[in-house]
């Protein structure tokens, strides 16, 4: 009975694999015609997750603004040279990370650093900050006050990790993609996505130690712990 129920299991995961790129073939296709719903299709479906992966780089909401409207420019007027390689997402979000650190660098020559600790709303009230996942909100305001205080310094930590590591930490444990997935996006191999991830997780946690160390003298101790794929979060001990 196991051996059915897991063979019913991969059929009808490889039907649903089929089905998705079939219906990819199909927008791609329609893309490449440069059919106007298609076009909308794809902004609709993908305008906020590059703007949130681009914002993560940039840490500015202006620059990240900006650079997602460059990044789906480059889109349309690259769209016949799509050639299937990879998943329209990962082409995308090649492209993306691409526009997003050429803006960086350009950022780093002619801007003066600037750091806000607020976590970015958009303009349907969405928040994006890094440890939202970690809030419930039936807890007190104090309590839900403190959470939102993790998760800015957490997000303001983030931002000094350096690159590469920085990207694949928010690919993975942000934009939740698989490690295939970050490996066809960034053109590496897995063991060297794996060996990222590891080191980016590492430095965020070490520059979170001293404000976790902080923390703990008021109201009790503290301790680092991690979550979901591996970030940190602060865990209360009384």
């Amino acid at each position: 009975m196991r051996k059915m129920a897991g063979a019913a299991t991969a059929v009808g995961n490889l039907a649903s694999a089929i089905a998705v790129r079939t219906q990819e073939a199909s927008i791609v296709a329609d893309l490449k015609a440069g059919s106007e719903e298609a076009y909308n299709w794809l902004i609709s479906h993908y305008h906020q997750p590059v703007y949130s992966l681009v914002y993560r780089i940039l840490t500015d909401p202006a620059d990240a603004a900006d650079t997602t409207q460059e990044v789906f420019l480059k889109v349309f007027r690259g769209m016949k040279r799509f050639n299937g390689e990879c998943s329209l997402k990962t082409w995308l979000y090649r492209i993306a990370i691409h526009e997003a650190s050429n803006q960086r660098r350009w950022w780093f020559r002619h801007k003066s650093k600037e750091t806000s600790m607020e976590a970015h709303v958009d303009q349907e009230g969405n928040s994006f900050g890094l440890c939202d996942t970690l809030v419930d909100r039936g807890e007190s305001p104090l309590e839900l006050f403190s959470h939102e205080e993790v998760r800015a310094r957490v997000e303001l930590e983030l931002q000094q990790v350096s690159e590469p590591y920085r990207t694949t930490v928010v690919l993975r444990d942000i934009e939740g993609l698989a490690y295939e997935e970050i490996a066809e996006v960034l053109q590496i191999s897995l063991g060297t996505v794996k060996s990222r991830l590891i080191r980016g997780r590492d430095a965020l946690k070490k520059r979170l130690e001293a404000y976790f160390r902080e923390t703990s003298s008021v109201g009790g101790s503290s301790r680092i712990r991690t979550i979901g794929h591996g970030l940190p979060e602060v865990e209360a001990q009384q």
